[in-house]
């Protein structure tokens, strides 16, 4: 039993790690990022409640029979409303003292009268009070798991005419408490399905688990749920990059976790170096960290130099002098980001093959030179995309052989600079330019970024702007009779969204 109690002791402090997996990605929506959501949430309200279908009221008094039927709801007044955070997971709607229009047809029949028209009505002091669970789903992705409504109506008033006014004042009691009935009955599960089935499908329109390109995909999973305080909503996600060769590899994440203190943009996004790191370490293990370059593909004034230097009296040696050149460049290991307050940059150590070719006949190495180099990196937003801009900041080769050829790749070291300038460099930033979108609803976009730099992170705060309504965006993926009821977080195909960091 001791012994029992003392592995436990010496598990606990395993076991709390391991409970809280760093976020690789980090998003903070703050109170003022919940107002812009608000004004777009209470236009999706209104449209949802002018859509209430009221059923027929009909009854009998006496020797009255009265009949009401298409009801139909003409214009909503929601003058007061407040959406804001409630600690733990929760989002809380309210709509006070809001008035709603209504119409419907009226029959009445007495003995031998009957009469048939229209009522305008209203109904006033109007409240009705929502609060949102949001929760992670099996998936991953942030769902609303639960909603509670309350719906009242203070009174209603109709207005009668026609031949038999004075009837239906009479019945105006009955008539009215009844539909005043029936309308705050249809208020709640109206807005119960527009939260759990349309707004979700909304929600599912944030990337989980993606892919990027031919060669890797991005995890945007959360890990937990959602962390909500009276002012900031926070999402932890898994952000890592795998090698789509090899999907379901996980990649351990020693970073520091990004901290969001600030609250003045609408939106605050944190990158950790693992999210980064993650990334060059798919493309390492895909095998796309290298270039070759041959025979006329080698710039002209390299391969001169190449010729005349210390390599020379290696290519007197070689039976083939002549022969084209092949420069081969390979990432040794996987590429580091170091994310300082003062920048971004990217350790890299590669290698570079020398390789005479002579036509039909085996390739003749020549040398192998080790490479150290330190990009600086400029990481952008712009829309939904992360983009990253490389510059080559210092470089440094030497021989693995000998310290001797070490010394003669001295001369060397500006052209291969150059090289990499001129014809590596375009080539990485032609693939980070494209960047990689952030995990937004469609239809929310970022403007007014501003990127910080922190000690082992970076966050970009922005302000939200919606380029597509709710409206649009749930009739693009309105569910239909046939839909699954969760999607599969796998595209059957490359996903055409993100792009490739």
């Amino acid at each position: 039993m001791a012994a029992g109690s003392c592995l436990l002791l010496l598990l606990l402090p395993w076991l709390v790690t391991s409970s809280h997996s760093p976020p690789g990605c980090k998003i903070r929506i703050t109170s003022k990022g919940l107002d812009l959501v608000k004004q777009e949430g209470l236009r999706f309200v209104e449209q949802e409640l002018q859509n209430i279908t009221v059923s027929d009221l009909h009854g009998k008094e006496g020797q009255f029979h009265y009949n009401i039927s298409q009801v139909k709801v003409m214009d909503l007044q929601l003058a007061f409303s407040d959406l804001h955070f409630q600690p733990q997971q929760h989002l809380v709607f309210n709509i006070s003292n809001a008035s709603i229009s209504l119409r419907f047809r009226r029959q009445l029949l007495y003995w031998f009268f009957y009469d048939i028209g229209s009522i305008n009505a209203s109904a006033d002091g109007v409240h009705i009070h929502t609060v949102l669970q949001l929760a992670k789903d099996e998936a991953g992705r942030l769902k609303i798991s639960n909603i509670t409504c309350n719906a009242s109506i203070a009174r209603m008033h109709a207005g009668f005419s026609g031949t038999l006014r004075k009837v239906y004042e009479f019945l105006s009691t009955f008539i009215v408490t009844g539909m005043r009935f029936l309308l705050s009955q249809q208020i709640c599960p109206s807005l119960e399905h527009a939260s759990l089935v349309l707004l979700n499908s909304v929600l599912d329109t944030v990337p989980v688990r993606n892919y990027v390109d031919e060669h890797i995909g991005i995890d945007y999973s959360l890990l937990r749920d959602p962390a909500v305080s009276a002012d900031t909503l926070d999402l932890d996600f898994k952000g890592m990059f795998f090698p789509r060769t090899r999907e379901n590899q996980e990649l351990e994440n020693h970073a520091v976790e990004p901290v969001i203190k600030e609250t003045e943009r609408m939106v605050y996004v944190a990158f950790s170096e693992y999210f980064f790191d993650s990334a060059m370490h798919a493309y390492f293990q895909a095998g796309v960290l290298a270039i070759e370059l041959e025979g006329e593909k080698v710039p002209k004034d390299l391969e001169v130099l190449l010729r005349a230097t210390f390599f020379g009296t290696i290519f007197m040696l070689s039976p083939a002098v002549d022969a084209p050149l092949r420069l081969v460049l390979q990432v040794s290991a996987p590429p580091r980001c170091i994310i300082k307050p003062s920048g971004t940059s990217v350790s890299v150590s590669a290698f570079l093959n020398i390789s005479l070719v002579p036509p039909g006949r085996p390739a003749v190495q020549l040398s192998s030179v080790a490479m150290e180099t330190k990009l600086s990196a400029r990481v952008f937003l712009q829309g939904k995309a992360l983009r990253v801009q490389l510059d080559l900041r210092r470089f440094r080769i030497y021989s693995k052989q000998s310290a001797l050829e070490s010394l003669a790749l001295f001369s060397l070291q500006g052209p291969l600079k150059t090289l990499l300038q001129l014809t590596i460099m375009p080539l990485i930033n032609e693939r980070t330019k494209k960047g990689v979108q952030i995990p937004l609803p469609e239809g929310m976009d970022f403007t007014r970024e501003v990127v910080t730099n922190h000690a082992g992170f970076l966050t970009v705060g922005a302000d939200l702007h919606f380029s597509k309504g709710l409206r649009e965006v749930i009739e693009k993926y309105r569910p239909g009779p046939t839909a699954p009821a969760s999607p599969s977080p796998w595209p059957t195909e490359p996903s055409a969204a993100p792009h490739p960091l």
